[in-house]
Order: structure tokens, then C-alpha cells, then sequence
């Protein structure tokens, strides 16, 4: 269960704003990454704070609620599609955590980090499992969660053959048997393998392998 000795610690430490930073979405096959920044306020208690993952939807709807009206601040955001497949699913959310912590509006002098490192200056601690160890880290899992699937509800009423607001994007066998029928719509992500293969469309996988001497001239014959 997570706990408030993190954010008690660096508060010992001089820090005064603490935001717990987390994702939602990295392991779907379709849709953007979302990520939530959160800075709860230690007068506020929040009971129930949990991993998004362990808890039911609807209890994730009310602690969500919860957490908007008693953080001192908080905010959401999300790399789409493209840039996942632009840069990769871990740089693309950190992309989303970035923009997150950004939207913050420098509230925040240190971040809680579920694993990973944010490219901000700020001081930041990455925790492995961080959003079943810091109430800030899974206040954030929550809001990334909420946020997330409430996208993907509404996606299903565009792509309703993919039953988007019951697997969330996720590799299920419905969601696969989906793909296999009906292929990748443009939101998936084709830099994922289950996409990618199911794709009727020739899908970019880099430059061919040319002869060392000729690369250049046979790429760019205009050089």
C-alpha cells in the first residue's frame, strides 16, 4: 500500500511542494499515453489512495473526483499515437509526463516519478513501483487512469468494431481478432508488433541496407 513517507521526507528536506508523476496507457496498442502530475496538499487526506491498476473503475471515478478538489495542484496530459510511434512508447511518455508537470505551472519544486526520469530540471526521485509506494505517485496513476479511459469510451463510439471501451486499447483476444478482421485503424500504434503485423498497409521500417559505398548516392541521388 502506498504511504506519505516519501513526500514527508522531502519535505524534512526543504522541499514544499511535492508532485507525484505517473502514466496510464503504455502498454495499449491503440491510442495515446496519458500522464497525470499531482501535488496533494498534506491538510487534505485522501483515504483509498491506491495503484490505479488494483482498483475497481468506479472506485477510481470517485477517488479521481477526490483528488481534483483537494491536490493543490494537478494536471493531465497525453502523447498521442504518432509520437509513439515517432520516438517510442518510453520517450513518449515521458513526453506526456513533461507536458504534464509543465501544465503545473511550476507549483512544484520536486518530482515523484513512477520509475523513470522526466526531462525537467526540477529535483526528482524515481521509484520503482512507485504508484503501489507514494500516495502522490498513485493519486497521479488515478487521474492518468480516469482520463485515459474515459478517452477510449469515446473512441469506441468511432471505431465501435474494436470494442475500445471494454479492452482500453489493451492486446486482449477480442481487441486482437478486432485487428485481424478489420486491421489497424490510423490511431493504433504500428510500432507495436501486434499492430504492425496485422497492418494492410506497407508499413515505413527504416532505410533498406545498401552497400557502404553507395549509400548515399543510391538515397540521394540528387546529392
Amino acid at each position: 500500500m502506498p504511504t506519505s513517507r516519501h513526500e514527508r521526507a522531502l519535505r524534512q528536506a526543504g522541499f514544499g511542494a511535492i508532485a507525484g508523476v505517473d502514466e496510464a496507457g503504455r502498454g495499449a496498442l491503440f491510442g495515446p499515453v496519458f500522464a497525470a502530475a499531482v501535488v496533494l496538499d498534506p491538510e487534505q487526506q485522501i483515504r483509498g489512495l491506491d495503484d490505479s491498476k488494483l482498483l475497481e473503475p468506479e472506485r477510481r471515478e470517485v477517488l479521481a473526483g477526490r483528488i481534483r478538489e483537494r491536490a493543490r495542484a494537478w494536471a493531465v496530459c497525453a502523447a498521442d499515437a504518432f509520437e509513439i510511434d515517432r520516438w517510442n512508447i518510453l520517450e513518449a511518455s515521458r513526453l506526456a509526463m513533461r507536458r504534464a508537470v509543465e501544465r503545473l505551472d511550476g507549483r512544484c519544486d520536486h518530482l515523484l516519478v513512477d520509475a523513470i526520469r522526466v526531462n525537467v530540471t526540477l529535483p526528482q526521485t524515481p521509484l520503482i513501483h512507485g504508484d503501489a509506494r507514494s500516495f502522490s505517485i498513485a493519486a497521479a496513476s488515478i487521474l492518468a487512469k480516469v482520463a485515459r479511459d474515459r478517452a477510449l469510451v469515446a473512441w469506441s463510439e468511432v471505431f465501435p468494431e474494436y470494442g475500445l471501451d471494454s479492452n482500453k486499447g489493451y492486446g486482449t483476444p477480442d481487441h486482437l481478432a478486432a485487428l485481424d478482421q478489420f486491421g489497424p485503424t490510423s490511431l493504433h500504434r504500428y510500432s507495436f508488433a501486434p499492430v504492425r503485423e496485422r497492418s494492410r498497409r506497407e508499413v515505413w521500417t527504416g532505410y533498406p541496407q545498401l552497400r557502404q559505398e553507395s549509400r548515399q548516392g543510391e538515397l540521394f541521388a540528387c546529392l
